[in-house]
């Protein structure tokens, strides 16, 4: 699916040179909506029966003649939050991830290429009521396919951008990475946490390009890696996370 969208998303890293990441197009994110939605439908299905055995006492799905306020505090109303819910709850735990983007290998990234703010993921879900209208997200494709980097209603107004992501490995948060940076100096430390952090939705010859001149500018190394194995690249720059590197 990779291939649907030549778009790219331009970002200035701390290294000074732009990097582009590839945006996914409407084909990858229906793909990954579907799945999400069979999940959550599931979840919340799940949890409206359990829900309902458990209040009736028995093994009956029966909507109580009487008492329907707590019948519907106790069953109805979260079977409804993790239906609603699991998108931006989802989304900040795996870090603009859902399991449908997982397998679908996008991801919900910032304007400059970093993950999203729970404020910013709450506001793209927030205008879902919006983008799935009038049925089957129609105003939300609709708008992706005259957007030039695929954009819905709800990414314009969060400033989100989603994008392929070209490697399954997560990459460390920025913050940890420059914590265990010892070799490095401070500036040093922070472009090494940004490029771990961006190193999966870069393309190849970016990563080792980022990764040379780190390795040159702050190391002294010249960095003579054969330049059909990014392994090493990617090898070279965990070594120096490692304590007392």
């Amino acid at each position: 699916m990779s291939g649907e969208s030549a778009a790219e998303l331009s970002v200035e890293s701390v290294t000074g040179i732009d990097v582009s990441l590839p945006i996914a197009g409407p084909g990858a994110r229906s793909f990954a909506f579907i799945i999400d939605w069979h999940l959550r439908l599931i979840l919340a299905l799940s949890w409206y029966v359990v829900g309902a055995v458990i209040y009736n006492g028995r093994l009956a799905l029966n909507v109580p003649l009487n008492n329907s306020g707590r019948w519907f505090a106790c069953v109805v109303l979260p079977a409804l939050g993790i239906y609603f819910l699991y998108h931006p709850v989802v989304e900040l735990t795996m870090r603009g991830r859902t399991p449908g983007k997982r397998y679908a290998g996008i991801r919900v990234v910032t304007r400059q290429g970093g993950p999203p703010l729970a404020g910013a993921l709450l506001v793209r879900n927030i205008f879902r009521l919006i983008d799935s209208l009038p049925a089957c997200y129609g105003v939300g494709l609709g708008v992706m396919m005259f957007s030039e980097e695929s954009l819905r209603i709800g990414d314009m107004a969060a400033g989100t951008v989603v994008i392929y992501q070209r490697d399954a490995r997560d990459a460390p948060p920025p913050q940890a990475a420059a914590q265990r940076l010892g070799a490095l100096d401070p500036e040093g430390a922070e472009i090494a946490a940004d490029l771990l952090a961006r190193w999966p939705a870069l393309e190849p010859q970016a990563r080792k390009r980022l990764a040379r001149q780190l390795l040159q500018r702050y190391l002294g190394e010249q960095a003579e890696l054969a330049d059909g194995d990014e392994l090493q690249w990617h090898a070279r720059l965990e070594q120096l996370t490692r304590p007392g590197i």
